[in-house]
């Protein structure tokens, strides 16, 4: 955790600012003298797909809290992929004397819980790829919800489906820790395979097109990108071309796939939404101390397939029928 400290400087970013940060709000039934409204802060590290269902699906649960009796407040925030955006937004959060704070995504979620660091306000973060990696452990007022990916299922997936790869591409971002953990783990796999791989990395639009277009370039057989925010929101102006070139993309979330990408296997990020949300509300009601682990794993194991995607690269997504369920999607512009 210290290590992150010297990386933020705070924002000269004005009250005003903040507020127009706010994607959205909700809040519970007025509640009467000695009766306590619980406060929220959900913080999104960006705003792309996965993030957005997740955000979603929280403030729906705490939404049903409210319908059940409990008095809940709450905003939706946007980081915009700033590091130092979110730590004024955890820093007002905390002065304002919110009751929880819920990050998405890891970056997201060490700055937060960096900022409640000295009022120990509960931060229960939601799709952390690797907490003990991001620092995120043996934390008094941290917890949360990983979407942990499975790489070798994914891995597996792709030879499935060809048995033939000679060269894979990864295709990542190097300021995504989120990527860090599985990006090794398919490298020790192809490794053990034989398998060659081509790295190509991005921090940018402008960046990811080039990226993909490199490895496009190098006649890869097929690309892999985990869980990777800054990929993720670029999937719609490079599915094209990977299409194009033959290509499957295999990825970490089914937002990827939902924007054109292949397939992929792993969470249902509403779900994931919803279990952060309950764990939130549990800290706020009973305390951390009833909080028993520094993190959960989300249950994943759902393979979803773009029809569309499959068909305009002639791939039977039968392939994949023996190795769990099958979600089928198309593309959409969301």
């Amino acid at each position: 955790m210290k290590n992150i400290i010297k990386k933020i400087t705070a924002a000269a970013l004005s009250l005003s600012m903040l507020f127009a940060l706010s994607a959205c709000g909700g809040e519970g039934a007025g509640s009467s003298e000695g009766e306590k409204t619980y406060k929220v802060a959900i913080v999104k590290q960006m705003d792309h797909p996965s993030l957005d269902e997740i955000a979603n699906a929280v403030a729906a649960e705490l939404d049903g809290f409210v319908a059940d009796g409990a008095k809940i407040a709450y905003d939706i925030y946007s980081g915009q992929g700033d590091q130092s955006v979110l730590m004024q937004i955890g820093n007002q959060a905390v002065a304002d004397g919110v009751d929880a704070i819920i990050p998405i995504a890891t970056t997201a979620a060490q700055v937060i819980a960096l900022c409640a660091e000295e009022t120990k306000t509960p931060v229960v973060f939601a799709a952390v790829s690797d907490p003990v990696k991001a620092e995120l452990v043996d934390i008094d007022h941290v917890t949360g919800v990983s979407d942990a990916l499975n790489t070798e299922f994914i891995m597996n997936m792709m030879l499935a489906q060809n048995p033939d790869v000679k060269n894979v591409g990864l295709l990542y971002s190097l300021s995504e820790p989120n990527s860090a953990t599985p990006i090794a783990e398919a490298k020790d796999y192809l490794d053990a395979k034989g398998i060659t791989y081509t790295e190509a990395t991005a921090n940018t639009n402008d960046e990811v097109i080039a990226a993909a277009n490199s490895l496009i370039a190098q006649g890869v057989d097929a690309v892999f990108t985990p869980t990777d925010n800054i990929i993720m929101s670029a999937e719609l102006a490079i599915y094209e071309s990977l299409i194009a070139a033959g290509i499957p993309h295999y990825t970490g979330a089914d937002s990827f796939v939902r924007s054109g990408a292949f397939a992929t296997c792993g969470v249902n990020y509403t779900d994931l939404g919803g279990q952060a949300a309950r764990i939130a509300y549990q800290a706020m009601s009973e305390g951390m101390g009833s909080v028993a682990d520094d993190f959960v794993l989300a249950e994943g194991g759902i393979i979803t397939v773009n029809t569309e995607t499959a068909a305009a690269l002639n791939i039977d997504c039968s392939v994949f029928e023996s190795m769990g369920p099958i979600v089928e999607v198309t593309t959409t512009a969301e």
